[in-house]
């Protein structure tokens, strides 16, 4: 008998955990039997994103502070903050990088941008140029905001390594936060197939 629910709670928290994996975010189990609650993004649906200014380390505007938030106005717009430059974000740069791409030269494309949060890294402007071409990002900007807590307005978790923002028309339409390795496949599925579409 003990060995029945010693196996049934094995089964239990397997499937937790899974499901955490599967959603993209600590919405499992943990390790130690208590549920993880999800990284929260700050901004939620229907409210609007703040304009921001940060330094811009590729495409043309390179080497100047820019507010993309005011340059998007109305249009579809993606914002990618990250603490570490990790192999699956570059996947998901790579798919919003594609999506740009595709609708480059319309009126209502989409604006994606990805916004490094500097807490002093040494030569972070040389590791995204680098990480850029790694990557074989082409359309999307990518750069560093001096401050480690993102812009104020955001409310960005210091627990998320990457927090993702969609809007459109200046409000956000989807948010999505992941601690370090909870960036998956699965997730950027989610975050490619809600991608705003002009209003």
């Amino acid at each position: 008998m003990r060995h029945r629910f010693a196996l049934a709670g094995l089964v239990v928290l397997m499937l937790g955990l899974g499901l955490g994996r599967e959603l993209g975010f600590g919405a499992g189990l943990a390790l130690g039997g208590q549920a993880t609650e999800p990284c929260k993004p700050g901004l939620t649906v229907g409210q609007r994103p703040g304009p921001y200014s940060f330094d811009v380390s590729t495409g043309p505007e390179r080497g100047r502070p820019t507010c993309f938030v005011c340059d998007t106005g109305d249009r579809p717009g993606a914002i990618v903050f990250a603490r570490t430059l990790s192999p699956q974000l570059g996947k998901l740069l790579a798919q919003l990088d594609a999506a740009m791409g595709k609708q480059q030269g319309q009126k209502d494309g989409l604006q994606a941008w990805l916004t490094m949060l500097d807490d002093g890294q040494a030569d972070l402007d040389g590791r995204i140029v680098a990480f850029s071409k790694t990557h074989a990002i082409r359309h999307l900007p990518l750069g560093a905001f001096t401050d480690g807590d993102g812009p104020p307005a955001y409310r960005l978790s210091r627990e998320a390594d990457v927090t993702v923002i969609l809007f459109v028309q200046r409000k956000v339409t989807a948010s999505f936060a992941f601690r370090a390795g909870e960036l998956t496949e699965q997730a950027i599925e989610r975050i490619i197939a809600q991608l705003p579409s002009p209003r």
